[in-house]
């Protein structure tokens, strides 16, 4: 079946997005029942109060059955996931976690590596053998949309989103629906669930300017096509107000934005950063990008990693650390230059956190080539290497390479797991206090989830309250992936105006009389401590104020009283000198006067 097409009167125009079409609108391909009907059930066996719980879900009012929704892949996809199923609840209807008891699976799909579509074909079958009707959503129905599992199902595509709606109501009519024709980027204000409310993924643009031999996202998500700075501010300052705290830009490669439209990413982040709260209270975190976009821009994204309401976290994949098989992925930059962005950001960004990637067997790759793999991890030690090995996709030159022997994919794949597993990250960092923001509950159930501003996982103890708020944790134990921490302290938009004008007071030198205004107590620049003993990175500092009071001296605190008078004070005092300076010339004038009388 052909793509649908709107079919409103007058052949102009649309729905707007996230809303119904007119029944006679929407092109569909109705399903007949060949099956036998079953006979009817005696009177007794189903009370009447059940009759509309019971009837199949086409019998029942649209807008009142569950939807079990199933997403796999990135970020960006659990953005769209969430957008549809904002659209859904929108029009009435219920979401599930139980698969069992929804009237409808919504499976938003990932055709990146092999074994997340091999998940679909499995739930699709699952499905299918459940008799629940399916949607098929994501990037595998949009960059093939032949596949034999995607018969029978309805399908749509990345940019169809907002019709989501639509075509749910007409699968649980019986119909096959396709939404696949790429169309305008779906608004950022639609309806949106969150799976966590204090986490908004948004979109700043999908699609890329790449075409890597073995990527099979970029037919599905195709070019490049990016939101605008407005429309992404906008959408900020709303969820903003909506009491998100976390902030993920999200996109197939974000250093490549805005170069459709004219901008470009340090753009996008300046304007963005200048909405985000002075108290640090909503963080903003910055998606993955390859190197060949962001070379031209490392300063000024150095800049905005160093700004305090943004993680000094990047992820950057490299892929391969040899030259050749960057060569074969049509990658577009040398190891050289991934280890340029690596050093620099390192050099310009205190504290900087860098994630990467790395594909293990690569057609082509030989034993030097993966030596020089192991060694870039080495010489870095990343805290975060996602190692995968390679998976040919159909329809994608890679998949036509010849293959290096699966057994040694698989023998390279441990041994750079290996290595990569015997760093210790975290080393170095139990005892020290951090400030952390915590938005999660951690899988085992027990702990929340903070970071720091370098993304570092802290695990700790607390209520669920705490969820949504920054709060200062010293660090108890470190551990290979996390590190254990216990709060000491809250953070209140009180204590955090404090903190904050803290952290802008200038560095100390060993001049005790500067020390008033730096972020060391006089004592310490007493003893012949220089600025490196202030906190010039950003970690916050907590201050004894009566230690600082007692510091001052007298003249000092009389410096400090003459600095906060007003205008009219200082008026007083001008008149009170000139009156007495007045009496003081007439009882001159007067005395003169007197003696020459005598005389």
């Amino acid at each position: 079946m052909e793509d649908i097409e709107d079919l409103l009167a007058g052949g102009v125009g649309g729905a707007t997005p996230g809303f119904r079409l007119p029944l006679n609108s929407v092109g569909v391909n109705p399903k007949r029942n060949t099956s036998k009907r079953s006979l009817p059930k005696q009177k007794d066996e189903v009370a009447d109060s059940n009759r509309d719980s019971l009837a199949p879900p086409s019998m029942k009012i649209p807008g009142t059955q569950t939807i079990y929704i199933k997403t796999f892949g990135c970020s960006h996809n659990q953005s769209d996931s969430e957008y549809m199923a904002g659209q859904l609840t929108a029009f009435g209807y219920g979401l599930t976690e139980v698969p069992e008891d929804a009237d409808l699976w919504l499976i938003n799909t990932c055709t990146v590596k092999s074994p997340s579509q091999s998940a679909m074909s499995t739930l699709i079958t699952r499905g299918r053998s459940g008799k629940k009707p399916l949607v098929i959503a994501g990037c595998v129905p949009q960059g093939s949309r032949d596949l034999k599992e995607l018969e029978g199902v309805s399908v749509v595509g990345v940019q169809q989103i907002d019709r989501v709606v639509e075509i749910v109501e007409e699968t649980l009519k019986g119909h096959e629906v396709r939404l696949l024709n790429r169309k305008t980027l779906p608004a950022l204000d639609l309806p949106k669930v969150r799976r966590n409310n204090f986490i908004e993924i948004l979109p700043i643009n999908v699609g890329c300017l790449g075409a890597c031999t073995y990527c099979k996202t970029k037919h599905a998500r195709g070019h490049l096509g990016s939101y605008t700075v407005e429309s992404l501010v906008e959408r900020v300052r709303t969820v903003i107000s909506e009491g998100v705290k976390e902030i993920w830009l999200s996109s197939e490669d974000t250093g490549a934005y805005g170069r459709d439209i004219g901008v470009n990413l340090p753009i996008l982040l300046n304007a963005i950063v200048k909405e985000l709260p002075s108290d640090q209270s909503t963080m903003l975190r910055i998606g993955m990008t390859n190197p060949p976009f962001i070379l031209e821009h490392l300063k000024e994204i150095a800049a905005v990693l160093r700004h305090p309401c943004v993680y000094t976290f990047l992820h950057v994949p490299v892929q391969s650390g040899s030259d050749a098989v960057l060569t074969a992925m049509n990658r577009e930059y040398t190891s050289g230059e991934f280890r340029t962005v690596v050093d620099t950001l390192t050099e310009l960004v205190p504290g900087m956190q860098i994630a990467t990637d790395i594909i293990c067997g690569f057609p082509g790759e030989t034993d030097e080539d993966f030596s020089q793999t192991v060694g870039l991890i080495k010489d870095y030690k990343f805290a975060q290497v996602h190692i995968s090995q390679f998976y040919p996709r159909p329809g994608t030159p890679a998949a036509k390479m010849k293959k290096v022997q699966s057994k040694i994919v698989k023998q390279r794949s441990r041994e750079l797991t290996c290595v990569f597993e015997a760093f210790a990250p975290y080393t170095g960092m139990e005892g020290k206090e951090e400030r952390i923001w915590i938005t999660e509950i951690a899988t085992d159930g027990v702990h929340l989830v903070g970071h720091t501003k370098g993304y570092i996982q802290v695990l700790v103890s607390g209520p669920e309250s705490m969820l949504g708020t920054s709060a200062i944790a010293r660090i108890t134990s470190v551990g290979r992936w996390s590190v254990f921490g216990e709060v000491i302290e809250t953070l209140t938009s009180t204590n955090i105006k404090t903190q904050i004008r803290e952290e802008t007071k200038p560095p100390c030198t060993s001049d005790v009389s500067t020390c008033e205004t730096c972020n060391c107590s006089a004592e310490s620049c007493g003893e012949g401590k220089s600025g490196e003993a202030c906190n010039v990175s950003g970690d916050i500092t907590r201050q004894d104020e009566k230690t600082q009071g007692k510091s001052k001296t007298k003249e000092e605190e009389k410096q400090g009283v003459v600095s906060h008078w007003g205008f009219v004070d200082k008026a007083l005092v001008c008149g009170v000198f000139i009156s007495s300076l007045t009496i003081l010339v007439l009882m001159i004038s007067i005395a003169s006067k007197v003696l020459l009388r005598h005389q």
